[in-house]
């Protein structure tokens, strides 16, 4: 079991991890918010990605505000995310080539919305999900993918 201390330790961890992203990068949760909403703007419109968000989001503010959170967990380590992407991704009619838009349209996002520091931790934080949710996706489906292969 957690004790008190053990819970302000990690909190001023957190804490002094975020300080240290903002003076690195200038990212702060007013960044991550101008980059959710105008990556997910992008998303809305874009042919390839927007029928699958869709056909799964109508309500687009809650989804924003728990895509913020997620930013934020991942970036800041602010502990905002209380979430599990998996069970929500892994259902999803996409191939490769979905992880490839997302990824493009989220770094050219991140260049036109960041300073390049926090862009280029942005983007490198948005490769790894990427690669991570289409490994697991995958494996939701059944298949094995070799290193070099992708989901189809």
């Amino acid at each position: 079991m957690a004790t008190p201390e053990g819970n302000e330790e990690r909190i001023e961890r957190r804490i002094a991890f975020a300080e240290e992203v903002r003076a690195a990068t200038g990212i702060d949760e007013d960044m991550i918010r101008r980059l959710v909403h105008a990556f997910y703007a992008r998303v809305r419109d874009d042919e390839v990605l927007g029928p699958i968000f869709a056909a799964r989001i109508s309500d687009w503010e809650p989804h924003l505000e728990r895509m913020c959170a997620f930013w934020s967990s991942v970036v800041l380590m602010t502990g905002r995310y209380h979430g599990r992407p998996m069970p929500a991704h892994a259902p999803l009619p996409v191939t490769a080539e979905h992880f490839d838009r997302w990824l493009a349209l989220f770094a050219d996002t991140a260049a036109r919305q960041c300073p390049p520091p926090a862009a280029a931790r942005f983007v490198e934080r948005a490769k790894a999900i990427a690669e991570s949710l289409e490994l697991g996706i995958a494996t939701y489906r059944g298949q094995v993918l070799e290193p070099g292969q992708r989901l189809t």
